[in-house]
Formats: C-alpha cells, sequence, structure tokens
C-alpha cells in the first residue's frame, strides 16, 4: 500500500492520496489498448492503494470522442469491486485535442464553465474533486482563465482547483485570485525536463500539490530511462528495482507535496510505479541522482 500525503488542509480538512497517482492518458490517446485492458489497468492501480487517478476531456484520439478518458475513468470505478470512496479524479479543461496530434487552446471563462460542467456529467457524482485549467491561453489573460475556477469553486461544480504548465509568476496569481484556494501545479518534471524545479519549490512553500506529468519522461522514453541516465539505472541495479521506481522514488524525495502521476496502460507498470512510495533512497544515492 503507498504512503499518502494530505492534500491543502484549507481545502477539504485532512483529505490524502496516494503518493503516487496514475495517469490515465496512455489509456485514450493513440495505440490506446482495448477498454478491458484499460480498466483492468485502473482496477489494478486500485489494487495497489492508488487512489489519485489523473484524466483530462482532451485525453482522445480526435474530437469525434471527447472526453473519451474521463469516461472510461468513470466506468473503471463503477465496475471496481472494492471501496472507491476515498479515490479523487483529476481532471482538465482549456486544451483541446481536435485530432491527428493536433493541440490548440481555449482558456475563455466562458468555456471553461462549460467544459467543467461537461466533465462533470461525464465522471458523474456531485462534483469534480479537482479541475485544473490545462495549459494558459496567450489570447485570453490568465487572471480571466482562473477566475473561471473561482466561479466553479463558488458554485460547488468542483471541490478543488489546480493549474496545469504554469510558471512561479502564475501560481502566485492563481493562488492570490482564488483566495489562497489553488490546491494544485500540473507541471511536466523528470530526470529528463527538470526546469520546473523552480515551481515545484514554490508548491513546497505555498503548500500546494506538485503533480509532476510525464515524470518519466513521456511514453516513449520511459522504457529508456535506464540507458539515458546512467546513475538512475546504476541504483536500480544496487537496489534490484527499475530505474523508473527510482526515477519516482527521486521525485518524491524533492517535497512533501510532491505527488508523481505516471502515465500506463498495464498493469504491471502500475504496481511497479506504486512501488516508489516505499523506497527510500540514501543521501548519497539523491545527490547523484539531482547532479
Amino acid at each position: 500500500m503507498p504512503t499518502t500525503v494530505t492534500l491543502p488542509t484549507r481545502i477539504l480538512g485532512s483529505r490524502s492520496v496516494s503518493a503516487i497517482g496514475l495517469g490515465a492518458m496512455p489509456m485514450s490517446i493513440e495505440g490506446r489498448p482495448d477498454e478491458a485492458r484499460a480498466v483492468a489497468a485502473v482496477h489494478a492501480a486500485l489494487d495497489a492503494g492508488v487512489t489519485l487517478i489523473d484524466t483530462a476531456d482532451a485525453y482522445h484520439i480526435d474530437s469525434s470522442d471527447d472526453g473519451h478518458n474521463e469516461l472510461l475513468v468513470a466506468r473503471a470505478l463503477d465496475s471496481y469491486g472494492g471501496d472507491t470512496s476515498q479515490v479523487l479524479v483529476a481532471t482538465k479543461g482549456g486544451h483541446l485535442r481536435p485530432g491527428g496530434g493536433l493541440w490548440t487552446l481555449n482558456g475563455r471563462p466562458d468555456y471553461l464553465i462549460r467544459a467543467a460542467e461537461e466533465s462533470s456529467r461525464r465522471l458523474g457524482g456531485d462534483a469534480i474533486g479537482l479541475y485544473q485549467f490545462h495549459r494558459p491561453d496567450p489570447d485570453v489573460p490568465f487572471a480571466e482563465s482562473v477566475g473561471a475556477l473561482e466561479h466553479l469553486l463558488n458554485a460547488g461544480t468542483i471541490q478543488m482547483a489546480g493549474i496545469s504548465n504554469a510558471d512561479p509568476d502564475q501560481i502566485n496569481e492563481a493562488n492570490e485570485i482564488l483566495g489562497g484556494r489553488l490546491a494544485s501545479v500540473q507541471n511536466q518534471f523528470s530526470p529528463a525536463f527538470r526546469s520546473s524545479l523552480p515551481e515545484l519549490r514554490l508548491c513546497a512553500e505555498l503548500g500546494i500539490a506538485f503533480l509532476p506529468w510525464s515524470p518519466l519522461g513521456g511514453i516513449g522514453n520511459a522504457g529508456d530511462l535506464g540507458s539515458s541516465f546512467a546513475p538512475f539505472q546504476q541504483v536500480a541495479d544496487a537496489r534490484g528495482v527499475s530505474p523508473q521506481q527510482v526515477a519516482l522514488a527521486w521525485e518524491l524525495s524533492l517535497a512533501p507535496v510532491v505527488i508523481p502521476i505516471p502515465g500506463a496502460s498495464r498493469p504491471e507498470s502500475i504496481r511497479d510505479s506504486v512501488g516508489a512510495a516505499t523506497l527510500t533512497l540514501t543521501d548519497d544515492e539523491l545527490a547523484t541522482l539531482s547532479a
């Protein structure tokens, strides 16, 4: 069972989630598994103690199946035989994927409010547990987009609000607009991509959850992590674990607010990732990996 971290208590009291989340995106984009295997993967994550599942309305192949991943996650939770009352589903809006790998942006407040309402319908339940603005839209003032999150919070459509792909100034601005209620920041961070370290440190200072996306380097690179970054492979060999598990344990060591959300579509990958929550690295190992 993975250890847990507590999200900002000013929002949901003592609400805790597993230290390792599940990024469900690979289950819905190009090359996705059939639904039975995808549902089995979500069930394996729940069996392993994962209580944070990350999704988005734009995780699909094209606009013909908008919300595919949200609907998949909802069906997986509904069909799970165990207790899911402690599972937090985090979804996102404002980033669109009309098809062919093309991504577009829409940060208009009216759109974000409508998108959140649609996500809530797909996920079911009374309110979205955590809703995040997917990516700043350069054509819309950031404050206006965050204002939509404030509206959704006040309306009870969402329980917590977060932002994604944000810089330190945007984190501070969003937290101010939301009256200190910014719950999470979801930025890219991995052994290969460390430029979000300032945002991670700011989140630790403010007590905001930091959710690294692509924490193993992305779908096409995760399998090569050990060969691309020799120190991670060396530590993995010495510990008898995978370099991917070492990478996640290293990220967890950086701050108590870090909750990596590795993408997975196979139960084996999920179980391996969860093991990072109980892998304690030595000071020397951490220094080597951080160098």
